[in-house]
């Protein structure tokens, strides 16, 4: 009876050691917001989470070993998310070098990764509209769909005057507005407006070649202070010489201005 109760020992203090083992070689996680956004973050025909901006998160936390995860969130709502700790990092699409439509630029409200790929905001609209826009009084009395606190809204409000701005809730809900004929353009991400133009839903849509933003760049947005902004800039420097982030470029068909050489953007 003893000898059993020592073996009955022996087997739950080892498997306490194995329970104890796993614990620790259980990765930590890393909690992405991102919202749908064609080609950035979006569901293939399979229904899994593809994207650059997915397959290069995914590239960057494995380099670092952590389990990603990604939360799908209200574009309008990323700065709670973020401060809330419900995610740990804003990584869609999102332009560091712009305010929001309070004026608060965004580097004040997050401490931003280096800048990894262009963009610019861009005004898409049928073919009737789009020949009758000469510079940016030419909206005045239209109605131009955005995505709300995007830096599409904050083009329209800043620089179309006399546009009358209707705020949804996602640049594809935007671009399904447009397309529905229920607003007469949207401002959206020049990224974003290249891989729907043209194509199924979009066919009859056009992008403007008379008015744009400024030059804009998209940057991963963490919580003031956190440890994660370095060591994801390290992981996207190693990308970058490897070769990783020019093939997943090539694959999903986004133009990059800062994925080879990130040396001007250390501090």
């Amino acid at each position: 009876m003893k000898v059993m109760k020592r073996i009955l020992a022996i087997v739950s203090i080892l498997v306490m050691m194995l329970c104890m083992a796993a614990c620790g070689a259980a990765k930590e996680s890393v909690v992405v917001g991102y919202t749908i956004y064609e080609p950035m973050n979006y569901e293939n025909a399979e229904g899994e989470l593809v994207g650059f901006d997915t397959d290069l998160a995914k590239a960057v936390f494995e380099k670092l070993g952590y389990e990603v995860v990604f939360k799908l969130i209200d574009w309008d709502q990323k700065y709670t998310e973020l401060n809330s700790g419900s995610i740990q990092c804003i990584w869609n699409g999102f332009t560091a070098n712009t305010s929001d439509d309070d004026g608060v630029a965004r580097a004040d409200k997050v401490d931003f990764s280096y800048n990894y790929m262009g963009n610019k905001q861009v005004i898409v609209a049928k073919a009737d509209i789009n020949a009758a826009i000469t510079d940016t009084k030419s909206l005045s009395g239209k109605v131009g769909a955005v995505e709300n606190s995007s830096a599409g809204d904050t083009y329209l409000t800043e620089n179309l005057e006399g546009a009358i701005k209707k705020g949804v809730t996602s640049q594809l809900d935007a671009m399904k507005e447009l397309s529905l004929g229920n607003v007469d353009f949207v401002v959206v991400d020049e990224q974003l407006a290249k891989a729907y133009v043209g194509k199924g839903d979009y066919a009859d849509l056009e992008i403007s070649d008379k008015i744009y933003s400024d030059a804009e760049y998209y940057a991963i947005g963490f919580k003031k202070g956190s440890e994660l902004t370095a060591k994801v800039n390290a992981a996207l420097e190693e990308l970058a010489e490897d070769g990783t982030i020019a093939e997943l470029a090539e694959t999903y068909g986004v133009s990059n201005t800062a994925i080879t050489d990130f040396s001007d953007q250390k501090k």
